[in-house]
């Protein structure tokens, strides 16, 4: 009778373990849904993403007990979704993995907003120049944007395949910060290189290195804007919304610029659409560097 009851509890023990697992298991491609849908709350330390995972554990594993078939077919078939998504190239375990990764990394390193205020591109001179500069000789951006393209990340651009397209205007910024050599202007005279002259002389001042790099950007599919403050003008690429900027972050921080990254935080701004863009400015070290300007007078999308 004893050996029975021992029997029994180990049974149960093992039992209750097994379901507290396997919910677990379930919690986590549930909360990764729930993640990407939901909006951020901007709580410290990730507190409202935290609460949340422990009340849908907490739920699923009440529910496990109560439907224990039906959750069983529901792994099966979520098993069977991420298998299917694995080898077809949609949605599988590697990208699973990866975005938990990247979200528990944003946790720990968490990206700094720039709370800037904008104007539009009204206050922004010159505007015709620029867009005539950003528009001229593709054919020698494009070529710059595609080496650059080749030579850096070429295994990372593979990896992360669903942002191979940021990954590669990454590499741009690395060919294009790496070679640049600041030059002024003729005295008295404002003067906006074209985005080709640029391309073959990877020279210039603020002015010159924006208009290159946002013509490059776009060279390869990417989206840039200009940013303007007093006295200066500067490249921000779009990275899309928060879940989008924590891959983002881990990309550069722990794969791509982790030495140039070191102790530094991701820079961003937010526009009104809620959308995000990273600072490309020469004087970064990495994409999301720190801003080098003041407060912003003005934006333009090429």
């Amino acid at each position: 009778m004893i050996k029975k009851t021992n029997r029994t509890n180990e049974h149960a023990s093992l039992s209750f373990f097994l379901v507290g697992f396997l919910s677990l298991i379930l919690a986590f491609p549930l909360f990764m849904y729930v993640h990407r849908e939901l909006p951020d709350y901007g709580w410290p330390f990730g507190l409202d993403r935290v609460l949340m995972f422990i009340f849908l554990a907490a739920f699923v594993l009440m529910v496990l007990r109560l439907f224990r078939s039906v959750i069983i077919a529901a792994v099966i078939v979520t098993a069977g979704l991420l298998t299917y998504g694995s080898f077809s190239g949609y949605y599988g375990f590697k990208n699973l993995v990866t975005d938990y990764k990247a979200m528990l990394y944003a946790f720990k390193y968490e990206p700094y907003h720039d709370k800037a205020q904008y104007y539009g591109d009204g206050v922004i001179h010159f505007k015709k120049e620029i867009l005539d500069a950003i528009n001229d000789n593709m054919p020698d951006v494009r070529e710059l944007a595609v080496t650059a393209a080749n030579g850096s990340f070429r295994n990372e651009q593979n990896r992360y395949e669903w942002y191979r397209t940021t990954i590669q205007c990454f590499a741009v910024f690395k060919k294009i910060n790496g070679s640049w050599n600041y030059v002024s202007d003729p005295q008295g005279d404002e003067y906006f290189a074209s985005a080709g002259q640029s391309a073959r002389l990877l020279a210039g001042d603020c002015d010159d290195h924006a208009i290159l790099m946002a013509a490059a950007i776009k060279a390869i599919g990417g989206t840039a804007r200009l940013v303007h403050t007093t006295n200066h003008l500067y490249p921000e690429i779009l990275i899309g919304n928060k879940n989008q900027l924590e891959m983002v972050n881990y990309l550069i921080k722990k794969i791509l610029f982790p030495a140039e990254s070191r102790g530094q935080e991701i820079h961003y701004h937010k526009d009104e659409e809620g959308n995000i863009w990273l600072n490309l400015d020469y004087t970064a070290a990495y994409p999301g560097g720190k801003f080098f300007a003041g407060p912003v007078l003005g934006v333009l999308v090429p």
